[in-house]
């Protein structure tokens, strides 16, 4: 585990130093920030509060150590390496590693003086080392070939210093560092694999996986939680928002990277009775509880739910959930009891196990809850689908109940950029939901923005203790829970009071046929609504066509009207009476006719939903 500390200051100066790179070195760099990341995360970057001054040769040279295999467990020296680096040295560790290595020697009086500036002839030639390169390797006077080989390896991109005597800034060593990630070795190999990472496609550093793989955890918060961390963290997320320390609940799923400073933290919980464990008890890789199939992501939660563990079929748990949605660990329901809040789309009987082998039938309400999900929930009572519900599962035993929730009493308008409805400001990561007919669509706060809210499309809301709204039921406000796409063929045949119908229609590339049903539905052949189940829908409607124009701006443009595509706009080809799935580049670079099909005016929540081509 990495221990050295990143400054809180540190990513702020980021974004004032990008302002200062030479036009020169800027053009071909990527972002001061990203750069930062990467070897922040690789823990090559020295606790440092000030990119703009100098670097010094312990500087550089603890962070050319920490850019080798193993090079962050180096501990202090064991003996003094040079007269001015005496053990007691910060660096001592560093320089000791260095001078076995090759990649530093003293000056001509027998010192490392590593308080003093270094310079980039000095810096390059380090570089060149950790890619294999000696002085044997260069022709010419000293350094003229190393910084000949040293550009045309692209590790001078972002860096200010130009000339062999120029001083390196330690952002001018961060960008150094990065650079060296993708650079080839004298093998030829990028230099990364050999700390165990990979370039993207673009031939940068994956920083993604490189930030996944140096993340440690997952572990669950308890009571002083911070002291089990090996360091102070100095950025903290919540379900993925930027947060504070405070924010962070018991039984909360953690991961951390030292280097960075920065801890994820994730709060998402499933609770009910255990349904299945597959493949099987004594080697679990799902497991499946309220209705719902996880995926198992660590080890401590795979035994917790083996045979050897203390949890099995018929026992009612909850499930703590990592950042990719798996099950990080398992608690009783008594240690993290938790309330979910949704729609009933479903009642009907299920059948559960025992616990011995056999099964029983209960009564199992669906719930469509505001983080877009399905849950299955044992009840008594009469559940009415369409009920807006609170399901609180008890701290003993594990029962739920479900309680009604009435219409909430909010109105006004939502601000134009989305942050806020009537006095309340949305959360960050506020989930909203809203339903049309038992289905629901999760959206985010700006997909509301402008839009007029009342008690009649607001269901249900909820405020976190800092009065912002966390979560939010809607009543087909936007329509987004609909599904669309084109009816490519509609047949009547019969006559009088013995008339069927028969409905041919794709919507995004899946086909459905709804042969012989003698409801007709207020729709003609081309783009269409589908409300309900696609199979077999309860209502189908027509869109509403714009005249002809064009794509432009992330908008569709007829006239002098502009209208908002849908996230989900699907875009399809008509050559000779057939629709053919298509994109929005194949449709802007066509050339073509364009036609755009809304729902229902934008003022009102609508977008366009789908383009034709023809």
């Amino acid at each position: 585990m990495k221990t050295k500390r990143l400054f809180s200051a540190l990513l702020a100066a980021c974004l004032t130093l990008a302002l200062v790179l030479p036009a020169s070195a800027a053009g071909s760099a990527v972002s001061l920030e990203d750069a930062v990341q990467a070897v922040s995360a690789l823990g090559i970057l020295p606790g440092t509060e000030d990119l703009s001054g100098a670097a010094t040769r312990a500087e550089f040279i603890a962070m050319a150590i920490r850019a080798t295999p193993g090079g962050d467990g180096v501990g202090q020296a064991a003996t003094s390496p040079y007269p001015d680096v005496p053990r007691s040295h910060w660096a001592s560790g560093y320089v000791e590693a260095a001078v076995s290595r090759g990649l530093v020697t003293a000056f001509s009086d027998g010192t490392f003086r590593p308080g003093r500036e270094i310079k980039l002839a000095e810096g390059a030639d380090i570089a060149l080392a950790l890619l294999g390169y000696s002085r044997e390797d260069f022709s010419g006077a000293y350094p003229t070939g190393q910084l000949s080989m040293f550009r045309s390896l692209k590790l001078d991109r972002g860096i200010s210093a130009v000339n062999a005597a120029d001083t390196l800034s330690r952002r001018d060593a961060v960008y150094l560092f990065y650079n060296l990630l993708s650079a080839r070795t004298r093998e030829g190999a990028p230099y990364i694999q050999s700390l165990g990472h990979s370039l993207d496609a673009s031939g940068k550093p994956d920083l993604v996986s490189l930030i996944n793989g140096e993340m440690e955890g997952p572990v669950v918060a308890q009571s002083g939680w911070q002291s089990s961390l090996p360091f102070s963290p100095s950025k903290v997320y919540r379900n993925g928002s930027p947060a504070s320390l405070s924010t962070v609940q018991n039984y909360d799923v953690l991961y951390w990277n030292a280097s960075m400073g920065t801890v994820w933290a994730y709060a998402k919980k499933a609770t009910g009775t255990i349904q299945a464990i597959a493949p099987s008890g004594a080697a679990p890789d799902t497991v499946t509880v309220a209705g719902r199939t996880y995926p198992i992501e660590s080890s401590t939660a795979a035994y917790a739910l083996s045979d050897l563990g203390q949890y099995h079929l018929g026992d009612t748990v909850t499930l703590l959930l990592g950042r990719s949605g798996g099950v990080a660990a398992v608690a009783d329901v008594s240690a993290s009891a938790g309330e979910r809040v949704g729609v009933v789309v479903e009642v009907a009987k299920s059948s559960y196990p025992d616990g011995n082998g056999g099964t029983y039938a209960a009564q199992t309400v669906t719930l469509l809850a505001t983080d877009g999900q399905t849950y299955q929930y044992q009840t008594r009572g009469s559940y009415r689908v369409g009920s807006v519900v609170r399901a609180i599962v008890a701290a003993q035993g594990g029962e739920v109940t479900l309680r009604g929730l009435s219409n909430a009493s909010l109105t006004g308008k939502v601000s134009a950029d989305g942050t806020k409805i009537d006095k309340y400001t949305f959360a960050p990561g506020a989930e909203v939901l809203d339903v049309g007919d038992n289905r629901g669509a999760v959206i985010y706060p700006s997909r509301l923005a402008g839009l007029k809210l009342d008690s009649g499309k607001v269901r249900w809301y909820a405020l976190n203790p800092q009065g912002e709204i966390e979560a939010m039921i809607l009543n087909n406000v936007t329509g987004d829970a609909y599904q669309y796409g084109v009816l490519t063929r509609l047949d009547e045949q019969g006559d009088g009071m013995s008339k069927f119908y028969s409905y041919e229609y794709d919507l995004g590339g899946v086909s459905y046929s709804l042969p012989g049903t003698t409801t007709r539905f207020r729709v003609n052949v081309g783009p269409i609504q589908i409300v309900g189940d696609p199979s077999n829908p309860e209502r189908m409607y027509s869109l509403t066509s714009t005249k002809a124009g064009q794509l432009a701006g992330g908008q569709f443009i007829a006239g002098n009207q502009k209208f908002t595509l849908s996230d989900n706009v699907l875009v399809y080809e008509q050559r000779d009476n057939r629709y053919y799935l298509s994109s929005l580049n194949r449709a802007e670079e066509s050339g073509k006719t364009l036609t755009a099909w809304y729902d229902k005016a934008e003022s009102e929540g609508g977008r366009i939903r789908v383009i034709v081509v023809k």
